[in-house]
């Protein structure tokens, strides 16, 4: 007998490749650059930031090279097309914004900077092998290469107990998560004997869905498994707490690409694995999706954390995202890419801003750091502005159209009610994003104690500033101004990001 070697498309593998050498790369710089003195530890910062934003960088550019070129890979356990490019280019831009923001970090520098950077790149490397992945098996795998170092990153900031508490609640709940996966997975597998996306759904088809209940626990499972990871209510216990604990960096990174990446095989396991029986799993997302957007932006209205804000919020903003898959078209598909590009920039240029409070005050994440900001740091208020009124999907902004385009692809797939249910979240909404526009445009602000640290009854020793002059250094300024402008940029010439959504959305249809 012969063994004959699979074939290799070492092109199409190149990002795959070029982000597991870069790791290499990191972690090795930061082991033969280690030293002594707070000079070397920044020498040592500098070049980790410099080396981690260049492998994302050239894997950005490999990802663009194969843009309109499909390709199935490892014997069609990936397939690289528009769906998993444009998904890694989102999942690649949050990482760069977040390798900046981490600049002065110190979560970073108790980590070790080498240490910090490449699990940030091995989390990226999971997120690109999860958008390809058309198999049980590498959906499994990739998953897990995204999610253990996330694990490891929420629990970096080590003097403050709720960032290792963030990183323990992150694990738990991560592991149940990928258990209820597995055993989905297991399921399916038992019922439709394949692992491959299309042989489930070849083998779903010629048993009939509803005739075996394995299948059907099993799909049950996976959606559950999924749920967890996009923060789909009620499986988002989690997120606030995580979201509140964890570096604000790696917070700004998980917000968008873990959902990102996590919806991306949401699409293509429900569209590709599923696809023939559609009308049995949509009403089921569809009642997720609705208690996600309720449970979402009810919770985010007592909150005085803007990190807690923003993980209800994006609660709310998954539920929006659900809606187009629930609709299994080519029009939902792409207005669920459009919206994840714009929910990019929005949720960006807030946490840039909330990094620099964080830094500059010893109020910490809450709100009472924002207030009066329009008079003290315009160049921090109009980014976090303009970011609220996006989450809130306010005209002139990127928000605004991607509800917009939710909302036509719901009604054309007969979806009208959860529509309107878009439009009832977004008046809800307004009470908590105003809430924070109305503390930096209308509040005095506080009086600054002796010393330049604002004073606060009770602060934390861990919240206590370690640069009063974040709010103008610009590693922070500079991407929340960026952030802001694409979200405006995008609300009004929204073509190119139109464009770019529909390329994704063709590549399932």
């Amino acid at each position: 007998m012969n063994f004959q070697s699979p074939e290799i498309d070492y092109g199409a593998l190149a990002p795959v490749i070029a982000l597991t050498a870069g790791l290499v790369v990191v972690l090795l710089s930061a082991v033969f650059g280690r030293g002594r003195g707070s000079g070397r530890i920044a020498a040592q910062t500098s070049t980790t930031s410099v080396l981690t934003l260049a492998v994302l960088a050239t894997t950005a550019g490999l990802l663009i090279a194969r843009w309109n070129d499909p390709t199935d890979l490892v014997a069609g356990a990936l397939r690289l097309d528009d769906l998993a490019i444009s998904i890694s280019l989102i999942a690649i831009l949050a990482a760069g914004f977040a390798v900046l923001l981490s600049i002065r970090e110190p979560a970073a520098e108790q980590a070790g900077s080498g240490e910090y950077h490449a699990l940030l790149l091995g989390s990226v490397l999971g997120m690109v092998l999860l958008t390809q992945a058309q198999n049980l098996i590498s959906f499994f795998v990739a998953i897990e290469a995204l999610s253990i170092p996330l694990y490891i990153l929420c629990a970096t900031n080590m003097v403050r107990e709720k960032s290792l508490e963030s990183g323990l609640k992150y694990l738990i709940v991560g592991s149940l998560g990928s258990a209820t996966l597995l055993y989905g997975m297991a399921f399916l597998y038992g019922g439709s004997g394949s692992t491959d996306f299309a042989g489930i759904a070849s083998g779903i088809e010629r048993a009939g869905l509803l005739s075996d209940p394995l299948v059907l626990v099993g799909i049950a499972l996976v959606a559950v498994g999924l749920a967890f990871k996009t923060s789909i209510a009620p499986f988002h216990q989690w997120t606030p707490d995580v979201y509140e604990g964890a570096p604000t960096p790696i917070t700004s990174f998980m917000a968008v690409a873990t959902k990102a990446v996590a919806f991306a095989v949401f699409v293509r396991f429900f569209l590709v694995a599923l696809s023939g029986e559609a009308g049995e799993w949509q009403p089921a997302l569809a009642v997720l999706a609705a208690a996600s957007i309720v449970i979402g932006n009810v919770g985010a209205l007592g909150q005085d954390s803007l990190k807690r804000l923003l993980g209800y919020s994006g609660v709310a903003q998954a539920g929006y995202i659900l809606g187009g898959l629930v609709v299994a078209s080519e029009a939902g598909v792409s207005a669920l890419v459009f919206y994840l590009a714009g929910y990019l920039f929005m949720n960006l240029a807030a946490f840039s801003v909330i990094v620099a409070r964080e830094r500059e005050t010893a109020y910490g994440d809450d709100i009472a750091a924002v207030r009066g900001l329009g008079r003290a740091r315009p160049q921090l208020a109009w980014p976090l502005t303009i970011s609220m009124l996006g989450l809130a999907g306010l005209p002139a902004t990127v928000g605004f159209i991607g509800k917009l385009y939710l909302i036509e692809a719901l009604v054309e797939g007969d979806y009208t009610w959860l529509a309107v249910l878009i439009a009832i979240g977004t008046m809800i909404s307004l009470a908590y994003y105003l809430r924070v526009v109305a503390a930096m445009w209308m509040s005095p602000g506080e009086a600054p104690a002796p010393g330049g640290a604002p004073a606060i009854a009770g602060a934390a020793p861990e919240a206590d500033p370690i640069d009063r002059d974040a709010g103008r250094r610009p590693y922070l300024v500079v991407p929340a101004l960026l952030a802001a402008a694409a979200t405006v940029f995008f609300g009004i010439f929204p073509q190119p990001l139109v464009e770019f959504a529909q390329q994704a959305g063709a590549s399932l249809f």
